[in-house]
């Protein structure tokens, strides 16, 4: 017996099933106490996500000395009052501005109320000092609860800085468990619909339930550590990777125990069989996955580098939950688990009369003509690509549906100097505060340049935006203002809320050059390794590539037309990107590894054949789950992960129903033994010749 049967029997043994069981127990018990921690270790401001050598960074770091250590961010009350503010208005806000400076995160002096020059509007600025999100969003929960009480017919809002931020807080409090419902939901209907069977579900989406707590409680170590960081986007993201990733995975070896049921009498035998045969496959592409992922490590936005491990983490959790766990329970429980269509030992095969077998029997006849066909529909719709714009989403824009602090800057804009709360803030030497001051104010966006302020050996200088603070103008400001003070002083810095945006654009942009290829180089070196082959690794990955700016042009057309959209989120690319062509590698993987595995047995083109109907609907049901889970994402208020949510679950319906399933069959197919080049698999023949495989009786699976 092979070591790796030997393993594979010891995960389902008679005995040691028992003890699979046992260590997940304990395992369930970790997750289930860490995991919900993970929320606690988010990060959720912007500032924390830069890179370390940006001019924002550096500038959040330098503030700490005029801010006594902690992040402060400026959250702006704004009142409003359409006939004009009265003095029981002006009263009301005095008394609340009051309140808000007795608050605990509230160390420096608020200032206001300020009364707008048209006498319709009131702001108070008030500064939240805070070391973690969590007080930051419980801040503005307080401020809000004191604008609750304002006299009637006075608008009352908070926004600026730290009301948005609010905002994003609220956003992600409570989805977690709405999006765990969700995927639970979806998971449970996709396999009642692909066993049919009342019962059968219960156990994948145990396992995988679990492989989730673990996942998020690994995390939460990790990022406890400071060794990643995670923030609420990254937790949503997380929790439909592992729930879709880990159903593929249990998807993909459940077929295969069925399939050896039929084979073996013994369940612990048909499962050893199962593993050993499936299992080598499921662990390369969770590995795959696992790899890509971690090349965000590469990335130089931290937000981008700490998905990367933290998916990583998940994708290997739901691994081995699927290698361990699943085994273990679907022998225990045996066949009645796929009542009322159980599989009998010695009972027949059908995938070769099925669906997909047909579609492979339509691909013998005109190989070259199917695989020409597609890719040129796919790459005329990929050429619509060029239409995602991926510059950026204004505070605005990055809401579904307008937010309180979203409703509040468009109060200011309309009465104040639109970038009140959210200054440009420039440090630099300390005795050249005043010349920095004068090169501030002289740019044509800045209304208003605030006194510079000195400590040590630094001076800090304020200027208020005339124009939006997340408008293209403001970014063009920043780039003037950096250039400009360059000749001042190459030691002066320019950062605040603006800043911070255009860094974070700015990071997107260069990750994409970076990672893209370093993914795309490692996921080619992994296929070559599996498949053992040149040839195939470089076709799979072109039809990878097709199939992602396929996507993307769909996207671009969904986004502008359907939803309008105004843009996409400048990490909306890469995030697209690495989901689909790792993710994506999966059903490569699943496809091919049997393939070849047929093609040693059978022949190439014949093993091609078999491969594709044995594999296509497993592999159909896999990408129907990884779509709906990922589709659980538009649940959130917020756009970028709509869109992203959106763009995985269309990219992988047209990986799985399209690519996988007519355009790398048909291209193999036509290019026959060749595609296995440099192996000796590439010069073995191939027996017999189509026309014969398409009319010669099927040989029955074997029984023993």
């Amino acid at each position: 017996m092979s070591t790796p049967r030997r393993l594979a029997l010891l995960v389902c043994g008679r005995r040691t099933k028992w003890l699979v069981l046992a260590l997940w127990f304990v395992l369930a018990g970790v997750g289930g106490v860490y995991g919900p921690k993970l929320t606690e270790a988010q990060v959720n401001d912007a500032a924390s996500f830069l890179p370390a050598d940006s001019e924002s960074t550096q500038v959040i770091e330098l503030q700490a000395a005029f801010t006594g250590g902690q992040e402060t961010v400026p959250a702006v009350v704004v009142y409003e009052r359409a006939a004009g503010i009265t003095p029981e208005d002006f009263a009301a806000a005095r008394a609340q501005a009051a309140e808000m400076a007795a608050l605990p995160l509230v160390e420096e002096d608020v200032v206001g109320p300020i009364p707008s020059e048209d006498g319709q509007a009131l702001q108070v600025i008030v500064p939240i000092s805070f070391e973690d999100g969590f007080e930051l969003g419980e801040a503005v929960t307080d401020l809000r609860a004191i604008t609750a009480d304002s006299p009637e017919g006075l608008t009352a809002l908070v926004g600026g800085p730290a009301g948005l931020s609010g905002d994003i807080f609220e956003a992600f409090g409570d989805i977690n468990g709405t999006l765990l419902l969700g995927t639970i939901l979806v998971v449970i209907l996709v396999l009642l619909v692909t066993y049919r069977s009342p019962v059968l579900w219960i156990v994948p989406l145990l396992a995988v339930a679990l492989a989730d707590q673990l996942a998020q409680a690994i995390n939460y170590f990790l990022a406890d550590a400071g060794l990643i960081v995670v923030n609420g986007q990254t937790q949503s993201i997380l929790l439909v990777l592992v729930f879709g990733a880990g159903t593929d995975y249990a998807l993909l070896l459940i077929a295969r125990f069925r399939e050896e049921l039929r084979r073996h009498e013994d369940r612990h035998e048909a499962m050893a069989e199962a593993l050993h045969k499936a299992g080598p496959a499921v662990i390369a592409s969770a590995a795959t996955v696992a790899i890509g992922l971690t090349c965000l490590l590469f990335a130089s936005l931290e937000s981008t580098r700490g998905l990367g491990p933290a998916g990583a983490v998940g994708v290997l959790c739901a691994l081995f939950a699927m290698i361990t766990l699943l085994p273990a329970l679907l022998v225990i429980f045996g066949r009645p688990l796929f009542w009322p269509f159980i599989p009998r030992f010695g009972s027949p095969s059908h995938e070769e009369s099925g669906f997909f077998g047909r579609i492979g029997r339509g691909i013998v006849r005109k190989p070259r003509l199917i695989w020409v066909g597609t890719a040129l529909v796919l790459g005329l719709v990929a050429l619509n690509a060029v239409n995602i714009n991926a510059t950026g989403l204004s505070t605005e824009e990055q809401f579904k549906t307008a937010t309180e602090g979203v409703q509040a800057q468009q109060v200011i804009e309309a009465h104040f100097a639109s970038g009140v709360g959210s200054p440009v803030v420039v440090i630099g030497p300390a005795d050249q505060g005043d010349e920095i001051a004068a090169v501030v104010a002289a740019d044509p966006a800045i209304a208003a340049v605030a006194e510079p302020v000195v400590q040590g050996e630094y001076a800090e200088v304020l200027g208020t935006l005339s124009v939006p603070p997340d408008s293209p103008e403001a970014f063009d400001a920043i780039d003037r203002l950096r250039t400009d003070l360059d000749e001042v002083s190459t030691d002066v810095l320019v950062g605040g809320t603006t800043a911070v945006d255009k860094d974070v654009e700015a990071a997107n942009a260069r990750d994409r050059l970076v990672v893209i290829p370093i993914v795309l180089a490692v996921v080619l070196v992994i296929l070559i390794v599996l498949l053992r082959s040149v040839v195939a690794p470089v076709l799979l990955i072109a039809t990878v590539v097709l199939s992602y700016f396929t996507t993307l042009g769909i996207c671009a057309f969904v986004f502008a037309k359907v939803l309008g959209f105004p843009g996409t989120d400048s990490a909306f690319p890469i995030f697209t990107f690495i989901f689909l062509v790792a993710l994506g590698i999966d059903y490569n993987i699943f496809l091919m590894t049997r393939v070849r595995e047929e093609s040693v047995r059978i022949g190439t083109r014949p093993g091609i054949l078999r491969g594709l109907a044995v594999t296509g609907g497993v592999i159909t049901s896999a990408g129907v789950v990884l779509a709906a889970t990922f589709l659980i994402l538009t649940r959130l208020p917020l756009v970028g992960p709509t869109q992203i949510g959106l763009a995985v679950a269309i990219g992988v319906l047209v990986d799985t129903l399209v690519v996988r399933s007519i355009l790398v069959p048909a291209l193999s197919y036509d290019i026959g033994p060749p595609i296995w080049w440099p192996s000796a698999l590439a010069r073995r023949g191939d027996p017999p010749p189509p026309a014969e495989v398409e009319d010669a009786p099927r040989e029955p699976a074997p029984v023993g």
